[in-house]
């Protein structure tokens, strides 16, 4: 990754992109190592997490993640995920973050002079089209090394940087946790299950 030590960063992780593509390169996020390795990249001004939650549940296993970076560092960008039932009659839930991302990545553009997208979603390529117009530097970081890739080609082209999160598993990752229940994150309809 191409930092200079004066740039202002600004990170938008896509909770359940970000989850789906290190489940997928078989380890955990340490979001505390993943904090303090951008603020040695630079000087991070905000690091925006991104995450739908399913209201009215007496426990989401993504609760403790949510709290813990709410009172750590992170700005939590949460809304309420909608229910819908799929074609195959099974109760799912459809959480998209995109245009909160959006609206963050362009109203910071004009504050930081790199941003990192935590995403592989093509969507983004506009945007971040969009975003160095204004300017600003920016990092995609996903996957291609899974199996499927995480990743757009086209997203990958656009960015000024695109890092591999599995180059990035010993400096922010941790073994994959062993326990029977896993926080569940919630994905967009694209999804093959409700868990990323």
């Amino acid at each position: 990754m191409s930092f200079y030590p004066t740039d202002r960063i600004a990170l938008f992780i896509d909770g359940a992109n970000l989850y789906s593509a290190a489940k997928a390169l078989n380890f955990d996020i340490d979001y505390r190592k993943l904090l303090d390795e951008f603020k040695k990249r630079g000087i991070l001004i905000r690091a925006y997490y991104y995450t739908a939650l399913v209201e009215g549940d007496d426990y989401s296993p993504i609760r403790p993640l949510v709290d813990w970076l709410d009172y750590n560092g992170f700005s939590l960008i949460t809304k309420s995920a909608r229910e819908y039932t799929d074609a195959q009659g099974r109760k799912r839930w459809r959480g998209d973050m995109d245009i909160e991302i959006a609206c963050d990545m362009m109203e910071m553009a004009e504050h930081a002079d790199h941003l990192v997208l935590f995403s592989g979603d093509g969507d983004f390529r506009r945007l971040i089209e969009s975003v160095q117009r204004k300017g600003a530097r920016v990092t995609v970081v996903s996957t291609v090394k899974s199996s499927p890739p995480m990743t757009s080609d086209e997203l990958r082209r656009q960015a000024d940087t695109f890092v591999d999160l599995a180059d990035l598993a010993t400096v922010v990752g941790r073994p994959r946790s062993s326990h029977a229940n896993p926080p569940k994150f919630l994905g967009t309809e694209d999804d093959d299950d409700d868990t990323i």
